[in-house]
């Protein structure tokens, strides 16, 4: 029995949502939003909320339940506050600026990377060594985040590279004499 799964989700005012054949549209005031909607799940538009309930008594269908529910959820919040990583830089010479439609990268490499913002992304530098990413879709600015994470991943000795902010690099003790 899903304890997430039996509370709907509630949609607040200027946020609408239907259902059409298999897709949940969910429109807002930060943009549109849609998902297919999954066989295992019947869910219904009700005043004041989404409500999610399996469609029959299967091991599937109710494993399905709570992430479907938290799914729709996602929706409704990307729709109206959206969603922000943000990526620190830490090394010697490491640095990132946003130009025009790319964010190049200085990793130490022998070359500049350029990473391409894919569209509905919003990329900002505030200042070199910190990259903000944000966008209505969490799963689209989740993945952004792990590909420019993937350029140069945190190292354990000194703590150089690209880590999330708030994550804890497990740090290793150096070579002894």
């Amino acid at each position: 029995m899903s304890r997430i799964g039996k509370k709907p989700v509630p949609v607040p005012a200027g946020v609408t949502a239907n259902i059409e054949g298999r897709t949940l549209s969910v429109k807002g005031a930060k943009g549109t939003l849609s998902m297919p909607l999954a066989d295992e799940v019947s869910y219904t538009v009700e005043d004041g909320g989404i409500s999610v309930q399996p469609a029959n008594d299967t091991k599937r269908a109710r494993s399905f339940w709570g992430m479907q529910r938290t799914l729709v959820a996602n929706l409704i919040t990307g729709v109206t506050e959206g969603y922000t990583k943000q990526l620190l830089i830490t090394g010697v010479g490491y640095r990132a600026n946003v130009q025009g439609k790319n964010l190049k990268l200085q990793l130490g490499y022998s070359h500049d990377v350029d990473f391409a913002i894919p569209e509905g992304i919003t990329i900002a530098t505030p200042d070199q060594t910190t990259v903000n990413i944000s966008g209505i879709d969490k799963q689209k600015v989740g993945q952004v985040a792990a590909e420019i994470r993937r350029w140069r991943k945190p190292e354990p000795y000194k703590g150089k590279g690209i880590k999330y902010a708030g994550e804890f690099i497990f740090r290793k003790e150096g070579k002894k004499k």
